[in-house]
């Protein structure tokens, strides 16, 4: 199959640049029609083994939404004490969840049994389910990007208590919990970047070659590397 065109090419390039974990949310409604192109584009996430060992839990009944929260702000204060002094303060006035602003939410759930135990490449490294249910939350993310829907991943939960609230049974075990609705806006720059949280690393610094920490052999890739910059 050819390559894509280069505006093809450039929307794929786009939406990975420009996703972001969003926070604030209008009320406006999800219609139907995205969300199914959503869940579809998540579904069609790669997997090892095509074991597609996830599950999609949609939630937008409000009690269930004001109890996930509820954990939220608990888990949140808890997690204050791993920061001191300034850091701390910052911390605790980050918004970091849109669950109760966000009109849907879902729970992205890996049965680590489907298709029982034998499952192609997954004789010797078993976590390959938790890698494959990522990978279709980040189809997941990029699609909802494309049609203008913010995501945002909360990761402040404790998965045995959202487990259930939500009657997950065992041995499936929930992976995400998304805030999914139409945000205000696309910031340039993720949240925790633009505040000086954390600095974006220069990829150049994180390739090797041929072994951890060897470089030698790869100007050219390097230098391109920093020329190309940034995804746009």
């Amino acid at each position: 199959m050819k390559a894509f065109s280069p505006r093809e090419r450039q929307g794929v390039y786009r939406a990975i640049a420009s996703r972001r974990d969003i926070r604030v949310f209008r009320s406006d409604p999800i219609p139907p029609a995205i969300l199914a192109r959503l869940l579809r584009a998540a579904h069609q996430g790669p997997s090892v083994g095509f074991m597609q060992p996830w599950n999609f839990i949609v939630i937008d009944d409000a009690e269930l939404k004001r109890c996930v929260h509820g954990m939220v702000i608990r888990e949140k204060e808890a997690a204050a004490t791993d920061f001191a002094g300034q850091r701390r303060d910052i911390y605790r006035g980050l918004k970091l969840d849109g669950i109760l602003e966000a009109p849907i939410n879902l729970c992205v759930t890996c049965d680590p049994t489907r298709f029982g135990p034998g499952v192609i490449g997954r004789h010797t490294i078993r976590e390959t389910d938790l890698f494959s249910v990522c990978c279709a939350i980040e189809n997941l993310w990029l699609a909802a990007r494309a049609e203008g829907v913010g995501v945002g991943w909360v990761s402040i939960l404790r998965s045995d208590e959202l487990r259930a609230i939500l009657a997950i049974p065992e041995p499936v075990f929930p992976v995400a919990y998304l805030c999914v609705g139409f945000p205000n806006g696309f910031t340039d720059r993720p949240m925790l970047e633009a505040i000086g949280w954390a600095p974006r690393l220069e990829l150049s610094d994180l390739v090797y070659v041929n072994g951890w920490g060897a470089r030698s052999g790869a100007e050219d890739l390097f230098r391109r590397l920093r020329d190309e910059g940034p995804l746009r």
